[in-house]
């Protein structure tokens, strides 16, 4: 008799489309999930039939037990696929699925719950002889006790969240001045984020190499490891690139992690997917970090490495089956690296963007792996997490993969919202990244003042192909006898297009035959247009012929310039105004959010970088300081407001 048949997905985005792909494969009917913010989201049609579960806050839809729960019985839905992220690790959810008679595809609820703490998840590792590094993972939690025990362990320490995961709720404190206030944050950020505010403490190791070893087990006893993946290059601990194997491993310290790995499995009698993950240090020692209990973000580099489903290995043991490998037939072949492509602005820290995609076209090649659940058209909402999708290249060689997936990078077109294209190639690019000899601490060390880090100021060549564009779609949106006539044609057009507050002219000479002579600054341009549709542009600018993806509307064009997107304004009607200072004292949303707290009221005097309000946007606290010193003058916002990007929240004179 067959386990299931219809599978539930309790997740969204690319995860939820990921999930149905091999599910949809292997012959089983599936159920989405959706809120208010994803009814027309991909992984919504993908489904056979699809459950509306609350409003777009994830305490409304995503992490409704109840809700989901009810939408697999009125579906019929005799399994859930929980993802990574939301429910995934909540093991109250694992014990529902149970007694509503539904198979929970994933371990069972008390190895989730012993692992989901940082906190226990340790204490056992340390009675299981799993290397564990020196720390606090106690039950007092007061500030007296936390900071007794910072003095112990010494500076720089770690705070962690003992629920978390993801970078959330956790910090990095080098001074005792500092550490109350990074412990409030901390709290705060864990509380919001995983509704416990228990933290632990570790000592910091300084540049490590974060590295974890996939786990897989059945309901038999069976119980392997899948070889490893080095997740160093990261940002906010939060993982950026992820690569197996991993550049510095040898065959004894990879069995060396992966025994240790199985016995923490084995500490839990683990089932499933699971993930444990070490900090390694220069001299090859390598020390607990925590157990994942679910599908990990970067599963794709295992998979492309093993020639393996791990989605597939998750069905078939939610079903009984028995692993189909033993540990002596795991083969690992080649090299497989991931990018994680955010919708976040790097020039402005890395604040998260907002917005309508309006185009998608993902490099698909040879060697190259998507995992995305965008459309066009689609909407990025400020409620989930910032991340996109994964782009994945496979090859021979760590060098032919990193070729791939940097190609493939910087040619993935991506319009209608900023995001960390630019990062992403810079990183892959970057002579100490290809040696394969870095840390934790990377972009840390190589990238706090990298041009990519730093608003696009556009070459002259992309400001002229912004304007004849432009030209363009004006002279097409008044096709006639008279189109394109001008009655003094040897006086250029002046344009004037603007970013942000930055504003660059450009001069037009249209000459008979589609072709122009541009004048920006003191470079003079001859571009001709070959082909030219709504959505691309084939030019020849100085005899070099390019291809070009842009969006053009209401006074806007959006540039594909490899890798990420420019968006112009056109400002030549507009009125000239002279700029606003930048410490008016005016603070506005950076992005579309909700307030979860304000330090200030009206009247009261505030000085220069105070911390003022605080905004919650996909997953992540945001501090928002003052620009100058002052009196509030007015308070446009309270704790539980949602704002929208560049609202007005407060200001200061």
């Amino acid at each position: 008799m067959p386990g299931f048949t219809k599978i539930l997905i309790a997740n969204r985005g690319e995860i939820a489309c990921r999930i149905q792909r091999t599910a949809q494969a292997l012959g089983y009917r599936t159920v989405a999930v959706f809120s208010d913010a994803d009814a027309d989201a991909l992984h919504v049609q993908m489904a056979d039939e699809a459950v509306h579960i609350g409003p777009a806050p994830v305490q409304q839809s995503y992490l409704n037990i109840p809700a989901i729960i009810d939408a697999a019985r009125r579906t019929g839905a005799d399994a859930i696929h929980p993802g990574y992220g939301f429910l995934s690790e909540n093991a109250g959810f694992a014990r529902a699925c149970q007694h509503a008679g539904i198979t929970f595809i994933g371990p069972s609820p008390e190895a989730i719950e012993l692992m989901g703490s940082k906190r226990l998840s340790k204490i056992a590792m340390i009675n299981a002889g799993v290397p564990c590094i020196q720390g606090y993972q106690g039950a007092e939690q007061d500030d007296a006790t936390l900071s007794r025990e910072a003095e112990r362990i010494g500076y720089p320490l770690m705070i962690k969240a003992s629920a978390g995961g993801g970078g959330r709720g956790m910090r990095l404190v080098h001074d005792a001045g500092d550490f109350l206030e990074q412990v409030r944050t901390a709290r705060s950020e864990a509380l919001h984020g995983f509704g416990s505010d228990e933290l632990i403490l570790e000592q910091a190791l300084i540049e490590p190499r974060h590295v974890e070893v996939q786990l897989f087990g059945d309901r038999h006893g069976n119980l392997i490891y899948l070889g490893e993946r080095d997740c160093s290059i990261q940002r906010r601990h939060q993982k950026v690139i992820e690569e197996a194997p991993c550049p510095v491993m040898t065959a004894s310290l990879r069995q060396a992690m992966g025994e240790a790995a199985l016995k923490a499995g084995r500490a839990v009698n683990y089932v499933g997917a699971g993930t444990v993950e070490f900090l390694l240090d220069a001299r090859g020692q390598f020390y607990f970090l925590e157990m994942n209990t679910r599908l990990q973000v970067e599963h794709p580099v295992t998979e492309l490495i093993t020639g393996l489903d791990l989605v597939a290995w998750q069905l078939n043991v939610a079903e009984g089956q028995p692993l189909p490998l033993r540990q002596e037939q795991v083969q690992l072949n080649g090299h497989a690296m991931e990018v994680r492509l955010y919708a976040e602005d790097p020039a402005q820290g890395f604040v998260p963007q907002t917005g309508h995609i309006t185009a998608w076209e993902p490099a698909l090649r040879d060697g190259v792996r998507v995992d995305d659940g965008l459309i066009e058209g689609g909407h990025i909402s400020p409620f989930y997490d910032p991340m996109l999708g994964k782009i994945i290249a496979h090859g021979a060689t760590r060098e032919e993969a990193r070729r791939k997936l940097l190609r493939a990078v910087q040619d993935s077109v991506l319009l209608g919202m900023q995001s960390n294209q630019r990062l992403l190639a810079s990183l892959l690019q970057h002579p100490q990244f290809i040696s394969g000899q870095f840390s934790t601490g990377f972009i840390t060390q190589h990238f706090a003042d990298h041009p990519c880090l730093h608003p696009h100021v556009p070459a002259a060549e992309e400001l002229a192909i912004a304007a004849v564009l432009l030209y363009q779609a004006s002279a097409g949106a008044h096709r006639g006898p008279l189109a394109g006539w001008r009655n003094n044609a040897s006086v250029p057009l002046h344009y004037r297009l603007g970013l942000e507050d930055q504003e660059w002219s450009v001069a037009l000479n249209a000459v008979p035959g589609q072709a122009y002579s541009v004048q920006v600054a003191s470079r003079s341009l001859e571009l001709k247009i070959i082909e030219c549709d709504a959505r691309r542009a084939t030019l020849e600018i100085d005899g070099i012929r390019q291809r070009h993806t842009y969006h053009l509307q209401a006074g806007q064009i959006c540039l594909f310039t490899r890798p990420g997107s420019l968006c112009l304004t056109d400002r030549t009607q507009a009125l000239v105004s002279s700029q606003v200072s930048a410490s008016t004292g005016t603070l506005k949303a950076p992005m579309d959010g909700a307030i979860v707290d304000v330090l200030v009221s009206e009247g009261s005097p505030v000085s220069k970088g105070q911390l003022l309000v605080v905004l919650e946007a996909m997953k992540m606290e945001h501090p928002l300081k003052s620009g100058i010193d002052g009196v509030l003058k007015r308070l446009q916002v309270r704790v539980g407001d949602q704002v929208k990007n560049r609202q007005i929240l407060l200001e200061v004179e």
